[in-house]
């Protein structure tokens, strides 16, 4: 691609938008993370949950606070989180549910329909379990839930209040929550905001390559594809995401996703599309950046 990064590569989300961190240099030596399936130990004892920082009963997930190891001489033990995930059927495993005679509670049965709780044996029951230890504040306000608020942002309040308010905090350029993205090589463009016609031969090669390599790594067709930007981005440098049209991807919802499609058919209708058009987005609850743009909206 002429103008950005080496084509779309990918990047396995631990955990849904955005979240598990790297295991360290001392795990990976201890052979954690590393795929093997020798028994092992959880690094700490007596678990005892605290809080439930979050959950999701349609991804399956719950992420808790606990302390642990409180026989230790302060008394009070240690923070720690584990995120509990039901892990996806496996398709070559699945006729394995129903084989012999499996264990099976009636819930109901009306006519030809009837609902069971199948409980699987215990090779196929697997729950993947990430865990956060010692868990500082930090971590834990990452995982914890916070209400979202939408907020509409006009081209004069991106000027005014969100660019000042940005280059006042220092810009995320991680890159651990990514999957397929094609990232720019330029710098200076660090969002939707700031695309100008000038912009164009860029998006159309990024749009254009990254199918194209798709298709020839993993056999993903055009048409197969959602291919767009996120507006706030996660990060602010230009870049650009590619998922199957299957995949639940976080972030994909109307409220924050835009298709690099339609974005390069805005900049050819209008020139200062992206400078002066409203757009909405949702912000944390504590996000610093929602009060701004709330008492903007009520002046």
């Amino acid at each position: 691609m002429a103008d950005t990064g080496p084509p779309p590569s990918k990047r396995k989300r631990e955990l849904d938008a955005e979240e598990t961190e790297a295991p360290s240099t001392e795990q990976k030596e201890a052979g954690v993370g590393n795929g093997t399936s020798a028994p092992d130990r959880l690094p700490f004892s007596g678990f005892r949950v605290k809080k439930v920082l979050r959950e999701s009963a349609r991804d399956k997930i719950i992420f808790l606070h606990g302390k642990v190891n409180e026989a230790s001489e302060d008394g009070d033990g240690e923070d720690a989180i584990v995120i509990l995930e039901k892990t996806p059927f496996q398709v070559e495993q699945v006729a394995q549910l129903l084989m012999g005679s499996p264990e099976l509670q009636l819930q109901f049965s009306n006519d030809i329909y009837s609902a069971y709780r199948l409980f699987p044996p215990k090779q196929l029951s697997d729950v993947k379990t990430t865990v956060v230890y010692p868990a500082t504040e930090k971590h834990l306000q990452k995982y914890v839930r916070r209400d979202l608020h939408l907020v509409r942002e006009t081209g004069d309040d991106y000027k005014n209040i969100t660019l000042p308010h940005l280059e006042s905090q220092s810009l995320s350029i991680q890159l651990d929550d990514l999957y397929l993205i094609a990232i720019c090589h330029r710098r200076g463009i660090k969002s939707l905001r700031d695309l100008t016609p000038e912009h164009l031969p860029l998006l159309r090669n990024i749009l254009r390559e990254g199918q194209e390599a798709i298709l020839q790594r993993y056999q993903v067709k055009a048409d197969r594809l959602r291919v767009y930007l996120h507006y706030l981005p996660s990060y602010y440098h230009l870049h650009v995401h590619f998922t199957a049209l299957g995949f639940e991807a976080p972030g994909a919802g109307v409220e924050r996703a835009h298709l690099l499609a339609e974005v390069i058919e805005n900049l050819e209708c209008d020139p200062e599309y992206y400078q002066q058009r409203t757009l909405t987005f949702t912000l944390r609850a504590d996000d610093p950046l929602l009060p701004l743009l709330q008492e903007a909206q009520r002046s």
